[in-house]
């Protein structure tokens, strides 16, 4: 399942976490932080960013093969994994860039150190409540049956539709775990923090916000109603392509986040 040539992946000790790091490329440090998915359908993504840049994409804990404390049952949890990963790496300032889940958690991020991320991009987020209590802003992707989760996920399931027969013993068991663990951080509540939209504020950076057309899971008013509560947030829009667009429409994206860094940067 790794077929990306550059990945350098290797374990690194996070306030006795052991948490796997995948490397891609090198230049200014663009950190990446993955969906409920893992980098199952990211790398070639990423190698295609690395050209420029030096991609960093953690597993977080309970992805991939690193480990899950027993405490650990939150967005916030990640994120303060992962900003004493990068003091480990040295890495001051830095751009961000989340999909899905990873976008939750970016965002969440961000607000903690605005000072320090040059320019953040979320693909497809989710993590803030727009709508009222009553009414869902995701649809609930674990009671519905799992043709209907990849219609909502994919413009053309067929494509993303794994071959479980050739998989190893060891993936197979990666995956289901990292099924468990998206369960475990967005359950409850639902798919957001009551916390974060007030926070948001604090986004000082450039920001996008990208979805694709198709998405069935992160609508075009949510994406829209959340990037409104940023003080420096454009909204663009990936056609052909659901909620990873990075994966279906990989050129189409990476061209939008290249041209984003650059800018943001300019």
């Amino acid at each position: 399942m790794n077929n990306a040539r550059n990945d350098h992946r290797g374990m690194l000790n996070i306030g006795g976490i052991s948490i796997e790091i995948h490397e891609f490329g090198q230049g200014e440090p663009l950190l990446y932080l993955h969906g409920g998915y893992g980098l199952l359908y990211d790398r070639p993504f990423l190698e295609r960013l690395s050209a420029r840049r030096r991609v960093i994409a953690p597993s977080h804990p309970g992805f991939g093969r690193s480990a899950l404390p027993d405490w650990l049952d939150s967005v916030d949890d990640i994120s303060h994994i992962h900003l004493e990963l990068l003091h480990k790496l040295g890495i001051d300032r830095f751009d961000c860039l989340g999909a899905s889940l990873g976008g939750w958690i970016a965002a969440d991020l961000a607000t903690k150190i605005p000072e320090r991320i040059n320019s953040l991009a979320l693909v497809a987020p989710m993590g803030v409540k727009i709508g009222s209590q009553e009414q869902l802003d995701i649809p609930d992707i674990f009671v519905a049956r799992p043709e209907f989760v990849e219609r909502m996920t994919f413009l053309d399931p067929r494509k993303a539709r794994l071959d479980y027969a050739s998989m190893t013993d060891e993936e197979l068991g990666r995956i289901a775990r990292d099924r468990e663990t998206h369960t475990l951080l967005v359950w409850e509540p639902y798919m957001h923090s009551a916390k974060l939209r007030h926070r948001l504020n604090r986004l000082r950076m450039p920001t996008l916000f990208l979805r694709g057309a198709q998405d069935g899971i992160v609508g075009a008013e949510y994406l829209a109603a959340f990037a409104a509560l940023a003080p420096d947030a454009d909204v663009e829009t990936i056609p052909d392509a659901g909620h990873l667009p990075q994966f279906e429409q990989m050129a189409a994206t990476a061209s939008l986040v290249e041209t984003f860094l650059t800018r943001a940067r300019a």
